[in-house]
């Protein structure tokens, strides 16, 4: 994948490191103990800026570099593979010029992450549009830029007809079908169900019927999109919905006498464990699941698409937080920190789905250690529901001392929810020289004036008053 290294300071400072290191459980948790120690004395957090997101840079271009050799290790050399990471996992642009370097391009499900894709140097050949709610005008502009475009049903399909008719376009084309495999363990992430939104269903009556004459009527419709894992998903299904979307291809390719699609997505959706710091499942055992269950997929005849998001990201982000006071309530102690629905919002409406692991930390930023208390961890929001965790065993915690939610560096502290008009924390990549620990933003903290200005206070004329 090609790609211009002409990226400002604010990138140069996130990409800087000396050699990746390893992606092993300790290593990360070595770098995570230095990174927060080095946070609190270099006031990244601090009783000015309570809660902060920590990403490791190191860890990340490790993910990245496994991922495409997890692919490249079951498919012959020259088969093109374009690994789109999932924008909405980490909509950061220092980030995702951190991926574009290491040979990653963007998945995009809206014009917010098309346009931070774009701001981040990602080619349009590299960029994959989904969404099932696409508008005429997202269609439009994607079509002329050359994005790849998946078609989510059938009334998106004839809108492409019409702009693909009223305008030559060098865009890759295809459509998104559901193998309707079942779902996980989250009801609410399950993307390949009987009744799920995304996607044709291939099982319903006259369905995979109408999905072969689409392509044989479009010799322009090249792809086949199919995304059936997420959060909760056991590997084995998903890879067999990975082997319905080829076997779809295969009866297409011999219904058309040639080879009409020629490359296919196959999505993203690799469950992350949530319970330690070891990495697993990982990229290269889901690859080597894929050529056991449907080795013709990899056999070189046909392109690859993925678009892995939490995968990649969620193992090397940590979200510290300062404790600001300690109390006890029904004989159970409370530390109520900075760092809650606002920034674990899944983990507060849905614990038993999202739970997170917790450490402890001294107001030194150091492990802290002694006896294991049942306690709670309480976010800053006004209602009751607002924990990070409950009765959790933790060395009991004290006003000054730090906790910190891992593997929080997807779907967490990158996607703001702006309950009570809490500002969004910075985000600080961390690199390590040695002892010396060195941070860059890749999002500054939101101030009090950004809060008024985007609730309408931005300019003196009360607009209602007119009305």
């Amino acid at each position: 994948m090609a790609h211009d290294e002409d990226d400002d300071q604010q990138t140069q400072d996130l990409r800087t490191d000396t050699a990746p290191g390893t992606t092993s459980a300790a290593d990360r948790a070595a770098r995570r103990d230095q990174a927060v120690r080095a946070a609190v004395e270099q006031g990244v957090v601090g009783p000015g800026a309570p809660v902060a997101g920590l990403l490791d840079i190191a860890g990340i271009r490790a993910s990245a570099a496994a991922l495409r050799a997890a692919f490249e290790a079951v498919t012959p050399p020259g088969t093109p593979v374009l690994h789109a990471f999932a924008v909405k996992a980490t909509p950061l642009v220092p980030v995702l010029r951190l991926l574009r370097a290491a040979g990653i391009g963007a998945e995009v499900a809206s014009p917010g992450e098309l346009a931070l894709a774009r701001a981040a140097g990602i080619a349009p050949a590299d960029t994959v549009l989904d969404s099932p709610a696409k508008t005429p005008a997202e269609l439009r502009q994607a079509l002329a830029l050359g994005i790849a475009v998946n078609a989510d049903n059938p009334r998106e399909l004839a809108r492409v007809d019409a702009l693909v008719q009223s305008a030559p376009t060098a865009s890759p084309v295809g459509l998104r079908v559901n193998p309707q495999i079942g779902g996980g363990a989250i009801g609410a992430l399950s993307t390949a169900t009987a009744t799920s939104k995304f996607g044709v269903p291939l099982l319903d009556e006259g369905a995979r019927e109408w999905v072969i004459q689409a392509f044989l009527d479009r010799p322009w419709l090249t792809r086949l999109h199919a995304h059936s894992g997420s959060q909760g998903m056991p590997l084995e299904m998903m890879a067999r919905g990975v082997e319905a979307t080829y076997e779809l291809a295969e009866e297409i390719n011999e219904r058309a006498g040639r080879r009409q699609v020629d490359t296919i997505d196959i999505g993203g959706g690799l469950p992350v464990n949530f319970g330690s710091d070891e990495e697993s499942p990982t990229h290269a055992q889901y690859a080597r699941r894929l050529k056991a269950r449907a080795p013709g997929l990899l056999d070189g005849r046909y392109g690859l698409v993925t678009e892995f998001g939490r995968s990649l990201l969620a193992k090397h982000g940590t979200l510290l937080a300062r404790v600001e006071y300690a109390k006890e309530a029904g004989g159970r102690p409370i530390a109520v920190t900075h760092a809650g629905v606002q920034v674990a919002t899944r983990t507060v409406y849905a614990p038993l789905s999202w739970p997170l692991r917790i450490a402890a930390y001294d107001a030194q930023g150091r492990p802290k250690s002694g006896p294991a208390v049942g306690q709670d961890i309480a976010g800053p929001a006004c209602f009751a529901g607002d924990l990070l965790a409950e009765n959790r065993p933790l060395p009991l915690l004290e006003p000054g001392d730090h906790i910190a939610a891992l593997d929080t560096g997807a779907y967490y502290f990158a996607q703001h929810y702006s309950y009570n008009s809490l500002a969004r924390p910075g985000i600080y990549g961390f690199s390590l020289y040695g002892d010396d620990v060195r941070f860059a933003a890749a999002r500054e903290p939101q101030t009090l004036d950004e809060i008024v200005a985007e609730s309408g206070g931005g300019s003196e004329r009360d607009a209602l008053r007119y009305l």
